[in-house]
């Protein structure tokens, strides 16, 4: 399983090196289609990679990704955040035609996600389309002025061959190598909960670390638990596990395929945040055979359905997060049936289906035009 992931991981290192050749892909020396990608290898980079990789599947040469958009004229260019568009975009062609992906955010958020909103909406007759992961973003983009024909909602995807449900061998080796004490329930979040990129002993609240702490101390109190955390800036969660005496691993990943095997060792993942665009993390989940829970956020409403593919509560919902992990920790036919049910719906996600909904819904539209 190593070998294949070091392998996946070489390929789609490769790929995004040729893609991103500053020789390759600007100007009209560039594709059709661009992507457009920030300089550090975060998940927008990887969303354009399967996307592009998935449009030219059905349409070859078509699409590739740019983390230098300024020098692209006369081709359909995605932003795949409204941050960069607005960064971007009044720098950029006329020529072009433009889509950008908003994920969450809201005026309530806090000033710079209010002028961000306020520049993103100012923007809109420059921009074909605006595409939301999720029907409680799509809602809100409607209410706040996005006319509803430039308005798509695509979720956002998950590779099913990378993370799959683990062998017994593949989960035994999975735990045994992240120091997960036999007996122990093993609770899963990855991600980036607090400010800034160093230590984050201040916490993020929209993500929920705070929520997170008061759940895991209602199932430690009930159960043997070990936290396996990654991403950066997680001092805050790590303090909060300390002072409750509950063990845990934290490991900073270099690349995007290790995460797969963290997902091995897990029989839990909890989403505590109060705002998302996602979160990946539920469909990565179900693909892995991994129960989630999760609050009411992002695309969680509209993939996860309570008690039966996984656990959804509301937003700050503590008890009902407990309850539901000690009941995945002791009723094992309850565990198994939400990891079945993930399992048969996750399917649809795939990357493959959401570069074709890009191609079709989007891209291929917007080339229509650019034609025109």
């Amino acid at each position: 399983m190593q070998d294949q992931l070091k392998s996946a991981a070489r390929i789609l290192q490769c790929l995004s090196t040729r893609v991103l050749s500053p020789l390759g892909i600007q100007g009209n020396t560039s594709p059709p289609v661009n992507f457009v990608v920030e300089k550090a290898n975060w998940s927008i980079r990887w969303d354009g990679q399967y996307i592009t990789d998935g449009v030219n599947a059905l349409s070859p040469d078509t699409a590739g990704i740019t983390d230098a958009p300024h020098r692209l004229a006369n081709r359909v260019v995605h932003f795949g955040s409204q941050y960069m568009w607005t960064s971007w975009g009044r720098h950029m062609s006329r020529s072009n035609r433009y889509a950008v992906t908003y994920f969450h955010g809201k005026p309530e958020d806090g000033p710079a996600a209010a002028r961000n909103l306020e520049q993103v909406l100012e923007s809109l007759p420059r921009l074909d389309f605006v595409i939301t992961a999720a029907k409680l973003m799509e809602q809100r983009l409607l209410e706040w002025g996005v006319p509803r024909e430039k308005l798509v909602r695509i979720p956002i995807g998950v590779d099913t061959k990378l993370f799959h449900p683990p062998s017994e061998e593949e989960r035994l080796n999975a735990r045994k190598d992240l120091h997960v004490p036999d007996g122990h329930f093993c609770i899963g979040s990855f991600q980036k909960d607090g400010v800034g990129w160093s230590d984050g002993l201040e916490p993020k609240m929209i993500k929920g670390p705070d929520i997170f702490l008061e759940a895991v101390d209602k199932i430690r109190r009930e159960v043997p638990v070990y936290v396996l955390l990654t991403g950066p800036a997680r001092g805050y969660v790590k303090k909060g596990l300390e002072r409750m005496g509950v063990p845990y691993t934290h490991h900073f990943l270099d690349n995007f395929t290790d995460l797969a095997r963290y997902f091995h060792a897990l029989d839990v993942y909890l989403v505590t945040s109060r705002e998302e665009g996602g979160p990946k993390a539920i469909s990565e989940s179900m693909a892995s055979g991994v129960p989630i829970l999760t609050t009411r956020v992002g695309m969680a409403p509209d993939i996860v359905e309570d008690g039966v593919n996984g656990g959804l509560v509301d937003i700050e919902d503590v008890h009902g997060l407990a309850e539901r992990a000690l009941r995945i920790a002791t009723e094992p036919n309850y565990s198994q049936n939400l990891i079945q049910a993930g399992l048969d719906c996750v399917g649809e996600l795939d990357w493959s289906h959401i570069a074709r909904q890009h191609w079709e819904q989007v891209y291929r539209p917007m080339l229509d035009r650019l034609k025109t």
